[in-house]
């Protein structure tokens, strides 16, 4: 199994490959001309891939292990005739997904249903009483065949036509089952523990080790007792899967165990009275789940005959319907979308401002679904989401660590609120001109220093990108850990606008903001950790630890927070939009701070207020319900099935000879330095789901398996060209973005196995008509061709860092100079026009060659790579001209190519001097090197 499995991530995708060959091969063994050697090898293929599905059914409720077990008689039996048929029936079953009726017995009969709908006929949803939608129950109890058919057959007679829902069950007799069943079936959304289960499985589960952790807890062992047991496998499986119901089943003492268990499962039942209750309390844990307050109340809105006396004339379609020109509109949208305009901020809709109906209750849900304490919707995309955090965390003069390859609005943000900026380094990536992440010990480092000379009390914040643009994931949790040792109630603000998706997947779920901000929180908390950290500072104080360390030291060793002094203050902006369902500019702001009432509500109240519409869209607030809605109950299986997309799109491009000899999916191991990787695994992406999970316990950075970095030099196409020229002008293919040499391909839960296929097709005819072309050229055309792949391949661009704030707009406080600049103040004084000027490069060039200081009145972005070099006071250096040349760009923003780069006077500057400084004369005595050498 191994070997035919290595290029799958995810379960899913195997069986139902696994189903669709068996299919195939099954009908090839029935067909009269399939005699003698041939059918033997068609018994064989069929033989193989029941022994593959083996390990695998138990844990799905359809088609289950009876109509398995019966499955493999009759092939056993030899009736070959019978098994292809109820192979055929099985496996349209799964592929149309007819089993989700809930008539197992039944599925999969009628053909009519071999082809999906037009998503563009679905402009109504299905009502439920027409469909009921599905789910699975795991049953964790040892029990016989014959307990277990009547188990189903109880459940199954409870139905109701008019249930919202309806499920099956799936019944293992383990905990370690239990935990695989969780992982690897996404149909569940509720499991009920019994009393009565083994710790470990009697099945053979090393064919499943590929894909899920088979080792079982060594907490989970036979000598627990029985509610100590379901305490812990509880306890597991909220951490594998929280958005999972949890119901405990007992026989004895159920008032005293529920006082005991209870925060760890939904309800405690006794186990001889409370089947049925249990019954409806799972279908009402689903409803909880499926509920939209915000969507159902503007549904319900726009059935409402109503008078417009107000603004928006496009209120209920009027101003369209009653059109001689623009009934288009009508045809194009549908008119449910204009029945739902409306400008009413109160009664039923209620208002995005002061929220205290539905959209209060569906924020609510979104916390709970996010793992948030708060949850915040806005409708103006994560550049207004991180906006809002700054402006309500910052105040003028409060010193901020912020990457400087982050997003452009978090410069924006800084010089609104007026913060003192330290701009932080990420490492480069000088062959594909990119950044990587930043280091934990630049982190460390700037810290250090800032409390050295004094100001560590005036740090307010942190701002870190996770995961970046090229798919580099933070260990969030340790960089929380050592920042807090050094200033412990320092904020942090994670914009994770590429990553919400991450929190519906067991292995990514850890890495993100508001799951290490609630582990970080636990660990403070736990006692064992109290009675740890006291025991070093005591041996620290009474001279047995050592001498103190030096700040060398402290850049080295592992930093652990003062639990007694940490405050948890964490926040995460994500863009819904981007990779989950949501409306364009849909977005969410999470909020975990242990000292939001106390310290920052009003100031958040007013930020909100500050930078929210109060005409918000209403199709986009209702969108991020439904979105919610969407990943608690399916967020695994769509995560899954992403990431398994984008390993698809990996094999395909690597492992096809025309497309490999011109480019190359990058690594892990090229995109993250030997250094950031204690796990030194180059590839855990491509090697199994528990190296994966080694890398991603151990490593500083990770990479996220769904970015797939194309290396695409040795086309001797440049990232823009190939972008513009080749995807999306010849073949509509949308990407986001290059650097010189590369291109990023995004899967997200969107994604098909249709849409992979569709850019491998894509990509063979642009390498096809590369080669075609190359070996028609002439020796001159062929020369300046290889000139070019030598331009992408081997001259790396140098990589600048922040070249430093000039010292006009640098804090002169403090026992020794220290990095942070004034943003807004260098922002603002370009707007007297008197104090700039427009110098060209090769001015520039002759301002620096004399010793005079150039700096920037402006932010200067080009676009690839997308951060700014230059931001407003910061000074000019060649290294960073020279990587504007060398990037060959044409899109450079706050860069004028008919007068050159907006800069201040000399005179300017030294209008900012305060009074009694010695001047400057506009010169520098040296210059310090701006670039990271390689």
């Amino acid at each position: 199994m191994n070997e035919n499995s290595r290029a799958y991530n995810s379960v899913w995708q195997l069986r139902g490959d696994s189903w669709c060959r068996l299919e195939e091969a099954a009908d090839r063994l029935t067909r009269a001309t399939t005699t003698g050697q041939l059918k033997d090898t068609y018994v064989r293929i069929c033989r193989g891939l029941l022994t593959r599905l083996t390990p695998l059914e138990p844990y799905w409720a359809y088609p289950g292990s009876p109509h398995f077990a019966k499955l493999q008689r009759q092939f056993t039996a030899g009736n070959y005739d019978k098994f292809a048929q109820a192979v055929a029936r099985i496996n349209r079953a799964l592929t149309t997904e007819s089993y989700r009726t809930g008539d197992t017995n039944h599925a999969g009969v009628d053909e009519t249903d071999m082809f999906p709908a037009d998503p563009r006929s679905l402009e109504r949803p299905v009502s439920t009483s027409e469909e009921q939608l599905y789910f699975e129950v795991l049953v964790v109890e040892q029990m016989t065949e014959a307990q277990e058919r009547a188990l189903r057959k109880e459940v199954r007679s409870w139905r109701r036509p008019d249930d919202e829902f309806v499920y099956e069950l799936v019944v293992v007799s383990s905990g370690d089952e239990a935990l695989i069943a969780a992982r690897l079936n996404p149909n569940l959304q509720a499991v009920v523990i019994r009393r009565r289960f083994s710790h470990q499985s009697k099945r053979d589960l090393t064919t499943l080790a590929d894909f899920v952790d088979t080792k079982v807890s060594k907490d989970l062992d036979d000598h627990k007792s029985p509610d100590e047991r379901a305490q812990i496998l509880a306890a597991s499986l909220s951490e594998l899967r929280p958005e999972l119901d949890l119901y405990l089943m007992t026989e004895i003492e159920v008032e005293e165990v529920a006082g005991r268990l209870g925060p760890h499962f939904r309800r405690v039942f006794h186990a001889r009275e409370g089947f049925l209750e249990l019954h409806l309390s799972i279908l009402h844990g689903v409803a909880a789940r499926y509920r939209t307050p915000f969507f159902s109340a503007l549904k319900q809105y726009s059935h409402r005959p109503t008078g417009v006396f107000h603004a928006l004339p496009i209120s209920q379609g009027k101003s369209i319907v009653n059109s001689h020109w623009i009934k288009d509109m009508v045809g194009f949208y549908g008119l449910d979308v204009f029945m739902a305009e409306t400008s009413a901020t109160c009664g039923g809709l209620d208002s995005l401002l002061e929220p205290t109906g539905p959209l209060r209750d569906a924020q609510q849900l979104a916390a709970e679904t996010y793992g948030s304490r708060r949850t915040y919707f806005v409708t103006n995309g994560t550049s207004t989401a991180n906006k809002i955090v700054t402006q309500s965390l910052v105040a003028p003069g409060d010193i901020v660590l912020l990457d400087r390859n982050c997003h452009q609005s978090h410069h924006y943000g800084m010089m609104l609120a007026g913060a003192n900026v330290v701009y932080l380094e990420a490492y480069p990536l000088p062959d594909y001109t990119m950044y990587g992440a930043v280091p934990l010990r630049e982190i460390k480092s700037k810290l250090l220093s800032l409390r050295r000379a004094g100001k560590l009390d005036r740090v307010k914040m942190i701002s870190l990108t996770n995961c970046t643009f090229d798919g580099v994931v933070y260990d969030v949790e340790r960089v929380m850990e050592e920042c807090l040792a050094i200033k412990p109630d320092l904020v942090f603000l994670w914009d994770e606008a590429w990553f919400a998706f991450a929190r519906f997947h067991p292995v990514y779920r850890r890495r993100t903001a508001m799951a290490a901000a609630r582990k970080l929180r636990e660990k403070l908390c736990d006692p064992a950790y109290v009675k740890e950290y006291e025991a070093q500072l005591t041996a620290e104080l009474d001279g047995t630890a050592g001498e103190p360390a030096t700040e060398d030291e402290l850049l080295d060793r592992r930093l652990q927070p003062d639990p007694a002094k940490a405050r948890v203050r964490v926040y995460a902006t994500q863009s819904t939009h981007k990779t989950l369902t949501s409306l364009r500019q849909g977005s969410m702001i999470h909020v975990f701070d242990q000292d939001y009432e106390q310290k920052v509500s009003e100031a958040f109240h007013e930020a909100y207020m500050a930078h929210t519409s109060t005409s918000p869209n209403y199709q986009i607030l209702a969108s991020l319900d439904l979105g919610r809605r969407q990943v608690a109950l399916e967020g695994m299986e769509l995560v899954q099935r992403q990431i398994e997309n984008a390993m698809q799109l990996r094999d395909a491009i690597d492992n096809h000879p025309l497309l490999s000899k011109y480019v190359r999916c990058l690594r892990t191991s090229d995109l993250i330095p030997d250094d950031h990787r204690p796990s030194h695994i180059a590839q855990p992406l491509r090697s199994g789901l528990r190296n994966m999970m080694t890398a991603w316990d151990s490593d500083e950075f990770v990479l996220d398996p769904s970015r797939i970095t194309l290396s695409i030099g040795r086309t001797g196409y440049d990232g823009d060209t190939f972008k513009r020229d080749q995807l999306m002008d010849r073949h509509g293919v949308q990407i986001n973005k290059t650097s010189r040499n590369t291109v990023l391909f995004m899967t997200n839960i969107g994604t098909t196995r249709s849409s992979v296929a569709f850019l491998v097709e894509v990509l063979v005819k642009i390498a096809r008509e590369l080669d075609e072309r190359i070996g028609e050229m002439g020796l001159g055309e062929r020369g300046r061709f290889e000139q070019q792949v030598r331009k992408l391949t081997t001259n790396t661009a140098a990589m600048p860092d922040f070249s430093g704030f000039h010292p006009v707009f640098l804090d002169p406080s403090g026992s020794e100079p220290t990095p942070e600049g004034d943003v807004r103040r260098a922002f603002y004084l370009s707007y007297d026009e008197t104090n700039c000027e427009y110098l060209t490069g090769d001015e520039i060039d002759g301002k620096l060659d004399a010793g005079i200081d150039v700096v920037s009145a402006t932010f200067v972005t080009p676009y690839p790579p997308g951060f700014p070099v230059l931001v407003p006071g910061q000074l000019f250096s060649r290294q960073i001209l020279n990587f504007i040349r060398d990037l060959d760009t044409p899109e450079i923003h706050g860069y004028k190519p008919e007068f050159g780069y907006r800069v201040y006077t000399e005179k300017a500057i030294e209008m900012c001097r305060p009074t009694g400084a010695a001047p400057s004369n506009g010169h520098r005595p040296t210059e310090e090197p701006a670039f990271t050498s390689d």
